[in-house]
């Protein structure tokens, strides 16, 4: 059977996919935008006869990149006036009920710390081009002449962007990766919080821990940052006690990390993830905010 030229255009869209997605998620911080984002550019793209473009991954990433800055141009007002911090939309990246660690389709193309929420953040202290040149540098390993043709520079010019973007932001990658050890921290905070045993909150949790909650204004979080373990512990604790019988939590991998999911009534009521430092809970990443828990909804039906 012959391949037309729509479907060949189809296949090599579909092959790159998962590197786009991956892009666009990091540049963007939202699971949802990313997939919109990704559309749009197959939508584009299947305008064109991709089997005549020089070079389809670089031309379907500028298409890609280009989207990202224009929604993140359109959405800079809105996160001007959001309410309390704003968190990235956490990604579901294995099955909860999955004892193997599966990378989810999506995240083919992956330095796995570079997912975590506290990446994600850092990455928001970038300009969008800076975003942009960093990630194609550092994550998805091009050549500056690949760079310059996606994001419209000289590779000098992407060399030195990236240069300073590096600089301006820093994770050891050790600090950001998800490990056994990780894991068994972050059950035993659980269940130090579950049964009320402060004392060994205290030992799990950093003094001078700092808590952040993402409501976005569509339900009760904490506008500002909860700061010591103290305050934070309390926090947690009472909302432990306002929780319906309904409430339950898995622990499964979100962001390549360890991460605590809840549900309410089987649906999802927030989304935990946390960076460590030095063998203890530095920081609190809790995403309450509705808008960004459907996808996991979608997610959960589908494992």
């Amino acid at each position: 059977m012959e391949i037309t030229g729509a479907e060949a255009s189809e296949q090599i869209y579909l092959s790159y996919r998962p590197l786009m997605f991956s892009l666009a998620y990091r540049m963007l911080g939202s699971v949802m935008d990313a997939e919109d984002v990704v559309q749009e550019a197959f939508l584009y793209a299947n305008e064109t006869n991709l089997e005549h473009v020089h070079n389809p991954k670089a031309y379907l990433c500028k298409i890609v990149t280009n989207r990202c800055i224009d929604s993140l141009r359109s959405a800079s007002k809105k996160r001007e006036v959001y309410v309390g911090p704003w968190l990235p939309e956490p990604l579901m990246t294995t099955s909860a009920t999955s004892t193997d660690h599966q990378i989810a389709p999506d995240l083919a193309y992956t330095h796995k710390e570079s997912l975590s929420t506290a990446y994600l953040l850092l990455l928001q202290q970038l300009s969008w081009v800076e975003r942009a040149v960093f990630l194609l540098r550092e994550v998805l390993q091009y050549e500056y002449d690949e760079i310059a043709e996606i994001v419209g520079k000289s590779s000098t010019n992407c060399r030195q962007i990236f240069r300073r973007a590096k600089n301006a932001i820093s994770l050891p990658p050790e600090q950001a990766r998800e490990t056994k050890q990780t894991t068994a921290i972050v059950e035993q905070f659980v269940h130090a919080l579950v049964s009320g045993n402060i004392a060994q909150l205290l030992t799990i949790v950093k003094s001078d821990a700092i808590l952040y909650s993402d409501g976005g204004g569509k339900v009760n979080a904490a506008i500002n940052p909860i700061q010591g373990v103290e305050r934070i512990a309390k926090f947690l604790s009472g909302i432990l006690a306002k929780l319906p019988e309904e409430y339950r939590f898995t622990l499964t991998t979100v962001n390549e990390q360890i991460g605590i999911v809840a549900y309410v009534n089987n649906q999802p009521n927030n989304v935990m993830t946390f960076h460590l430092e030095e063998g203890q809970i530095k920081t609190f990443y809790i995403v309450v905010n509705p808008d960004k828990l459907k996808h996991i909804a979608s997610w959960q039906a589908e494992v």
